[in-house]
């Protein structure tokens, strides 16, 4: 019988364990998820802020996170044997912040007509990488090329777009239609984790993000449709800015699609060279460049679909 009550009693004991056990790994990812999603929301009014005030926190904030996502890309290439021309980037990294402010933006002057001064910058950029590695070649030489052209068009290039949009077709309609991204990035990615976490079963692409489900991104797309369809209405209403209906459905569909489109781009970088996360920056939700993946493919998409669709 003693022998039994204590079999009984180490049973028990190891019942109660594996129990706290449960609740504590349970307790741990409700806090991880509350974490990713109250860091998203911070970040989304920080940027609200930003996009608000203008080019006097647009600029500096522009130059932090480029320089910081290309220094998180170098380190990560870095791991495959890839060398960057990291100041030249951080170089054309800075030029392109003015190069980026659209002839609508008071004092910026065309270059000429069917050239921008991105344009311009990107083919100079380019030149200049060939220039550097056949006055000093190396072995690697077409790698550092290629990589580095790479990384300038992935990063600052496309980041230059938030810059571009924010005052297309002018400082106060910019504003309203770049806020527009933004929710549909922030509404698809919470709305992507939190129906992947809950009823998530069929991966999406398991070779690039093993986490990433068919029901999450699903569920991202239509909560970006909504978010950006509210947004819409009010802002008829309130700015006076004019949406049509299968635009606006359109766009919402096409900015969501991006967003996500972005993140599983990322992923695809970050499976390459073999790290989880490119940096630490936000609390669940890893780097500078894991923050603003989504943008970079997003605002550009919208930046064209406002030129030539909403403002044709």
């Amino acid at each position: 019988m003693r022998v039994n009550e204590r079999a009984d009693d180490t049973a028990s004991e190891r019942l109660g364990v594996s129990s706290i056990t449960r609740d504590g790994s349970e307790r741990r990812r409700e806090g991880v998820h509350v974490a990713r999603i109250a860091s998203a929301f911070a970040a989304f009014l920080a940027a609200l802020l930003v996009f608000w005030v203008g080019l006097p926190l647009l600029a500096p904030a522009y130059l932090v996170l480029s320089l910081i996502a290309l220094q998180e890309f170098t380190a990560m290439v870095a791991l495959r044997g890839i060398r960057l021309r990291k100041r030249s980037l951080w170089v054309a990294a800075v030029l392109t912040l003015p190069a980026s402010l659209p002839a609508s933006y008071p004092g910026m002057q065309p270059l000429a007509v069917g050239v921008s001064w991105r344009e311009l910058l990107l083919g100079l950029f380019a030149l200049y990488l060939i220039g550097l590695e056949i006055a000093a070649p190396r072995r690697d030489s077409l790698n550092t090329i290629v990589y580095s052209l790479f990384a300038y068009l992935y990063i600052p290039w496309l980041f230059g777009y938030v810059l571009t949009l924010r005052y297309t077709p002018n400082g106060v309609l910019g504003l309203w239609y770049l806020t527009l991204p933004m929710l549909a990035i922030v509404a698809s990615d919470v709305g992507a984790y939190a129906i992947g976490s809950w009823l998530g079963r069929r991966k999406l692409a398991p070779l690039i993000s093993p986490n990433k489900t068919v029901e999450g991104s699903l569920g991202g797309l239509i909560l970006s449709v909504l978010v950006v369809a509210a947004a819409t209405f009010l802002l008829e209403r309130l700015a006076h800015l004019h949406v049509d209906l299968y635009d606006g459905l359109l766009f919402s569909l096409l900015v969501g699609s991006a967003a996500q489109l972005g993140d599983l781009f990322e992923s695809l970088v970050k499976r390459w060279v073999g790290v989880k996360d490119a940096g630490i920056f936000l609390p669940g939700q890893g780097g500078v460049l894991d923050r603003i993946d989504s943008t970079l493919i997003a605002v550009p998409v919208t930046y064209y679909f406002v030129t030539l669709v909403i403002l044709r």
